[in-house]
């Protein structure tokens, strides 16, 4: 079966969904049970689980990539969101690429993932700078990368160039995971379907709403067909103002395994969130 084949399918059975069996919640038991046995068989051996997945502030900082992405962002900021990160056991730090090396210095040898954009935000580098950068945060310590996929060639309906794009990074990132940004704000359904079979195609690891730079952010609604689309054992990462526990834990509920937040610490500490917009 040929790329387009395969994406007009999956946009078919989506478009052709009527109150659908399962949709990825991963709170019915049925998910639960395909979502661990997806985890053990890429590796994992040991899942920690509640009887209740609603009850998350305790669990929440474990799945918060603490971020700070501003422009100005100072070297005083950055060792903060280190310091925070220890702290409230989050999952990583998410910075730009000239932080890795002081992030990788703060953080080694502990339990918190140094994470950094690649293309960002608007992800319409050459595929060859995407993969250069690639390989320099790599060597410098990021193990997770964050790349932005390439908007305009997926609405030109260039899915080869798509895909290649993000296998170029994938390749260029060796063992550190690939979260690929598709900025779900200014597609259509059927092309965050097609985002997100690409994303598999290039063997990526996560699937991701947005930059928190575009014209929106995360939706409930995004999160479960990206869930939809690539079943129970590739990431999805909700990211794009998520300011809120209770925010946070519908994103979760709607299949995220990771999120993008600057607020992570009022996420965890059950707080209402600053006024203003926010990563």
């Amino acid at each position: 079966m040929s790329l387009n084949e395969k994406i007009d399918r999956m946009i078919a059975e989506e478009l052709g969904r009527n109150q659908p069996a399962c949709n990825w919640c991963w709170v019915c038991p049925d998910c639960q049970s395909a979502v661990v046995e997806g985890m053990v068989g890429h590796g994992a051996t040991r899942v920690g689980a509640g009887p209740d997945m609603k009850k998350l502030n305790g669990a929440l900082g474990e799945y918060i990539d603490h971020t700070l992405l501003k422009a100005d962002a100072t070297r005083n900021q950055i060792e903060k969101i280190c310091r925070e990160a220890l702290e409230y056991h989050f999952a990583s730090v998410c910075v730009n690429s000239c932080w890795v090396p002081l992030c990788a210095e703060l953080l080694g040898n502990t339990d918190v993932t140094v994470c950094t954009v690649v293309g960002f935000p608007l992800g319409a580098m050459h595929p060859q700078a995407k993969a250069a950068e690639t390989e320099i945060a790599y060597g410098q310590g990021a193990r997770e990368i964050d790349m932005v996929v390439n908007v305009g060639l997926l609405k030109s309906g260039d899915y080869d160039g798509v895909r290649d794009d993000i296998a170029g990074v994938v390749r260029a990132a060796k063992s550190a995971s690939v979260k690929v940004i598709l900025e779900t704000c200014y597609l259509t359904d059927d092309e965050k379907i097609k985002g997100c079979i690409l994303s598999m195609e290039a063997d990526a690891h996560f699937v991701k709403t947005s930059t928190g730079f575009g014209t929106g952010g995360a939706t409930v609604g995004d999160v479960a067909l990206m869930r939809r689309v690539v079943g129970p054992t590739m990431g999805v990462k909700a990211s794009g103002g998520i300011r809120s526990s209770e925010i946070a834990k519908e994103m979760i509920e709607a299949g995220a395994t990771r999120l993008g937040a600057s607020a992570g610490i009022e996420i965890v500490r059950g707080k209402q969130p600053a006024a203003g917009s926010g990563y």
